[in-house]
């Protein structure tokens, strides 16, 4: 039983210590600490639950977490497969579809979704109907996608190199 428990505990100090799933772990949770820094920035008087919701929760703002995180996957294992492999290529297009749903579908739905909730309480406060309100998802605009990015390739770049 012990040698179980030995070989489980180096498989997963293994996984911890791999640089693709470090790039991807640290460049992800450091820009949602960039995030709390601009939200804390803006708005000083936010409470302790409104920091702790953006950094382990929220979505969208500046810069996208997701972003980095595809980012810093894809090179790092372009780093340590190589651009030709198959997982490289898999994973190059993956990163493509998150990044253009943080820009476009999220986005957009969240757009449509703040107009909706607008019209909504709009005809509840004229027709004195009840409404309730659609969830808004919070997109990225191309910018906070750019910078996102640019983390993730900054921290494989960093464990690659340093």
């Amino acid at each position: 039983m012990s040698l179980l428990i030995s070989v489980n505990t180096e498989a997963i100090r293994k996984f911890f210590e791999n640089p693709v799933v470090l790039s991807a772990v640290t460049s992800f949770f450091f820009a949602q600490f960039v995030k709390v820094l601009i939200l804390l920035a803006k708005n000083t008087k936010k409470r302790g639950r409104d920091v702790a919701e953006t950094f382990f929760w929220k979505t969208g703002g500046m810069p996208s977490s997701h972003a980095a995180l595809v980012a810093a996957l894809t090179m790092s294992i372009g780093f340590e497969e190589g651009i030709t492999s198959n997982i490289f290529i898999v994973s190059f297009f993956f990163t493509l579809v998150v990044l253009r749903d943080a820009t476009g579908v999220r986005r957009s739905s969240g757009i449509q979704a703040k107009t909706l909730n607008l019209l909504g309480k709009t005809l509840s406060q004229k027709l004195k109907i009840e409404y309730h309100a659609v969830k808004e998802v919070h997109g990225h605009t191309p910018l906070e996608v750019v910078v996102g990015s640019f983390i993730g390739i900054l921290f494989a770049s960093a464990i690659k190199y340093l």
